[in-house]
């Protein structure tokens, strides 16, 4: 497995993670716990060494499912979490409220249980999973800077935040990495300043839903039926009118992936890779032959000529379909 450092901090990692959340959230299971543990360490028998969780999947039974699985390797991997959601007083249980929550008590009272349930010592890279329109993110960045200097968190993250916020954090601590959603049909980084910020200040990249959710395999069509828990079930761009309107995006990783001995989703997350060489995708996956399909990404190189020839398309293409 090829290797990435994330930005100027050298936090190296396999230069493709894994998303663990729908693992235990956000789907329907597809087996047990026992399972998906196995499934992870087959993930870092494959050589991935960084896995992403947040203590809001569950909430906090997918940092618990991870800690479990990757306690044995301890040391020898990458954990990111996240906080930045409403809890009750014990951070604990049912009494979790929707709302986002960054006041600096509330995220080391996060840091103390995500590390207790991940099993380690310190946390590798602790990510605002949302901007705190009520909390200055200065005040942010003091919280994580202290937890650092505790020994407790060892990178700071932001996810989803814009690049004033980007340049506001990292003046008072370091951002190691930014998570953000970008993909061959999802690219608004590239316009709103957040891609060259985080090129400028050294901020590695983490692209989340790097195969638009599922979408950019391939194998999704008009007649798919998603369960209620899968979040698709209500996404605007997985409706039967937007699945069909958007095959022409298929047909051109089909294209490409036609001269590579490619499938879909290796040209998509070859793309991703090509872009920069601090971007580290992190696709979702809880089968072994679509974790093997991700992983033939890495070794798949596309050549400038390739590169524009899926600009000019993509930029004479309308993806059909808001985000959320």
């Amino acid at each position: 497995m090829q290797k990435r450092k994330l930005g100027k901090s050298n936090l190296e990692v396999s230069a493709l993670g894994l998303g663990c959340m729908r693992m235990t959230f956000g789907d329907k299971p597809i087996g047990t716990r026992q399972d998906m543990i196995e499934f992870i360490h087959a993930a870092v028998d494959c050589g991935i060494t960084f896995f992403d969780t947040a203590e809001v999947y569950g909430p906090f039974t997918n940092e618990d499912l991870v800690g479990e699985a990757l306690e044995p390797f301890k040391g020898k991997v990458v954990i990111a979490t996240k906080f930045g959601w409403r809890h009750g007083p014990q951070n604990e249980g049912p009494q979790t409220q929707f709302g986002v929550d960054s006041r600096p008590e509330q995220i080391k009272r996060v840091a103390e249980q995500s590390l207790k349930r991940l099993r380690v010592d310190a946390i590798d890279l602790f990510y605002q999973h949302r901007p705190d329109p009520n909390v200055p993110v200065e005040d942010v960045a003091g919280a994580v800077r202290e937890l650092i200097q505790e020994g407790k968190v060892r990178h700071f993250g932001l996810s989803e935040s814009s690049a004033d916020l980007i340049r506001r954090a990292d003046a008072v601590q370091p951002v190691t990495a930014l998570q953000s959603e970008y993909s061959l049909w999802w690219r608004a980084i590239e316009e709103n300043g957040v891609l060259a910020t985080c090129e400028e200040l050294g901020i590695g990249l983490v692209p989340y839903s790097p195969l638009g959710r599922g979408y950019l395999t391939g194998k999704i069509d008009e007649t798919a039926i998603f369960d209620p828990s899968d979040i698709r079930s209500h996404n605007p761009r997985f409706t039967p009118e937007a699945i069909k309107a958007n095959r022409v995006v298929i047909e051109l990783l089909e294209s490409i992936g036609a001269n590579k001995g490619a499938t879909p989703t290796q040209i998509a997350l070859a793309w991703l890779l090509a872009q920069k060489p601090w971007i580290v995708p992190i696709p979702g996956s809880r089968r072994i032959k679509h974790l093997e399909d991700n992983l033939g990404a890495v070794n798949i190189e596309l050549t400038p000529e390739d590169l524009i020839e899926i600009d000019t398309a993509m930029s004479q293409i309308n993806v059909v379909g808001d985000r959320y």
